[in-house]
């Protein structure tokens, strides 16, 4: 897969400096490349529900801001991804202090984008696989008034 945009690591930086909910869960950019993307997540007690494992949509937002950043690896300047549909597995409960996520482009149509993201909880001890979500992303040309859309 090859990039539209040479400056698509600054893009995708510039995706996670400005997004406001993003940088309030925590989750960090950790690498990118043409199609992919890698992100983590210190395990705060915020991220927790009341039976103390990671919260469902804690696992959600990872795996669908991280697909994104991967599909967006492959656009042009001039346009941006949104969501419109996702589903997500949860396989078991994510109980490490570290969660990391691996999205991977499988599809770069000129209007969709279908990104596969797997999201890992870490321990010392060992590394599992905690969820699994295909995200289906719409490709939208940013206005002219508003180079952030």
């Amino acid at each position: 897969m090859e990039p539209r945009d040479p400056a698509y690591r600054e893009q995708v930086s510039r995706i996670f400096d400005q997004a406001a909910h993003v940088r309030e869960v925590g989750i960090v950019l950790n690498d990118l490349g043409p199609g992919w993307c890698e992100t983590q997540l210190a395990v705060q007690p915020k991220h927790l529900q009341q039976t103390y494992v990671v919260h469902a949509g804690v696992l959600a937002t990872l795996a669908d801001h991280t697909a994104g950043a991967a599909a967006s690896t492959l656009l042009p300047a001039e346009a941006f991804v949104l969501s419109v549909e996702f589903k997500i597995n949860l396989l078991r409960a994510a109980r490490g202090p570290k969660l990391w996520c691996r999205a991977q482009v499988l599809k770069a149509g000129r209007r969709i984008f279908v990104v596969e993201s797997e999201v890992f909880s870490t321990s010392d001890a060992d590394t599992k696989l905690v969820a699994k979500a295909t995200v289906t992303l719409a490709v939208l040309k940013r206005e002219p008034s508003n180079p952030d859309s």
